[in-house]
């Protein structure tokens, strides 16, 4: 007489092998969510869908095209400065310098050199570059809250500058609006908000590609190390300084590069990406996704330009208006919702909106 031997928990093979691979099949699966999202951008324009209470239109109507565009861009901003912050640990207060530069350099060259676009948006992004390169090696010759202030005494001086319209070129307070003759006629006008809304998805998918590239490259590694302890990094023979201005660097080309699709976007230059308010924005973009995550950042920069824009409509409505004084006037704000957004969301998810998953797993697994 012979006995069969079987596995615990199974009856016969095939059940127990296709339980096994269930789990890594279906993380497999998921690492391929970007893609459907992906197609699902991509194709907005040409939906008619509404969303209420999200967008003021169907999703492909020109506002609204605007609106997400403006969204991706800022998605596409905050990533690049998190190999700053969240990769490398360096907190710079003048990262807008950067992202000016792309767009003041592109604009001034097809204004006074007469240089077509794709030439001057070229010009442009090498002067943010290079800018970034100069300022860099100059600010990391110190560490720590020395490193911030220099930085920001060098967006400090970038503002000024750029108030001053030295030779009428930055147009002042006012900014310097581009011309619709200097651009090309597929970028120009209302019927072409989808080729702008285009650009900026474009931007974020290659930003994001460029980020991912470098945090899993050995120089990436070496950026992580800093973070961790520097003086350990020393020890085993690197220089962190060349490390460091390399993400500065990078950081800076990837800000410089929005500055030109934000130029398109907008159409024109505009003095309010020269100041240190709008670094402290992607600061809190950045902290609000969680910093130095792959998509933390993107998802942070997001929703703030999102709920910065839509909260500013919910501000002015009937709706607040007819409110008691003691409601109606803090939430006549958009800064004070932005800032309990802000604070709602760093005291319940410490590390973010990205650790926002693996916090539900932990709450189920607990809860079994």
């Amino acid at each position: 007489m012979s006995t069969a031997t079987r596995t615990p928990g199974r009856t016969d093979g095939a059940p127990a092998a296709t339980d096994a691979r269930t789990p890594h099949t279906t993380a497999r699966l998921l690492r391929w969510w970007p893609a459907p999202v992906l197609v699902v951008l991509a194709v907005a324009p040409y939906s008619a869908l509404p969303l209420p209470g999200l967008l003021d239109g169907p999703v492909g109507s020109p506002g609204s095209l605007q609106l997400l565009a403006t969204c991706l861009l800022f998605g596409a901003l905050a990533t690049g400065y998190d190999l700053l912050l969240g990769r490398t640990g360096l907190l710079s207060f003048g990262h807008a310098l950067y992202f000016a530069a792309g767009s003041y350099a592109t604009n001034t060259l097809m204004l006074e050199a007469g240089l077509p676009l794709a030439l001057a948006a070229l010009l442009g992004l090498c002067s943010g570059t290079v800018l970034a390169l100069v300022l860099g090696s100059v600010s990391l010759r110190v560490t720590g809250i020395g490193f911030s202030m220099v930085t920001l005494a060098f967006a400090q001086a970038g503002s000024i500058l750029v108030s001053r319209n030295p030779g009428g070129r930055t147009g002042g307070e006012e900014g310097r609006a581009v011309p619709a003759d200097s651009l090309p006629s597929w970028l120009v006008g209302i019927d072409h908000t989808a080729n702008l809304y285009w650009i900026a998805l474009a931007h974020l998918v290659l930003t994001l590609a460029v980020v991912h590239r470098a945090v899993r490259s050995p120089t990436g590694r070496v950026w992580e190390g800093i973070k961790e302890n520097e003086r350990r990094v020393e020890v085993l023979g690197l220089k962190p300084y060349g490390f460091k201005l390399t993400a500065f660097v990078l950081a800076g080309a990837l800000a410089a590069a929005g500055g030109l699709v934000h130029l398109l976007l907008t159409g024109g230059s505009t003095p309010q990406t020269t100041t240190s308010d709008f670094t402290l924005s992607l600061l809190v973009m950045v902290v609000l996704g969680g910093s130095g995550t792959r998509w933390g950042p993107m998802v942070g920069g997001i929703l703030y330009t999102w709920a910065d824009h839509r909260l500013g409509d919910l501000a002015g409505s009937g709706a607040v208006a007819d409110l008691p004084a003691v409601l109606r006037v803090p939430l006549s704000q958009p800064l004070f919702l932005l800032g309990v957004l802000f604070v709602a969301v760093v005291h319940l998810l410490p590390g973010g909106l990205a650790r926002l998953p693996s916090r539900l797993r932990g709450t189920r697994e607990e809860n079994r």
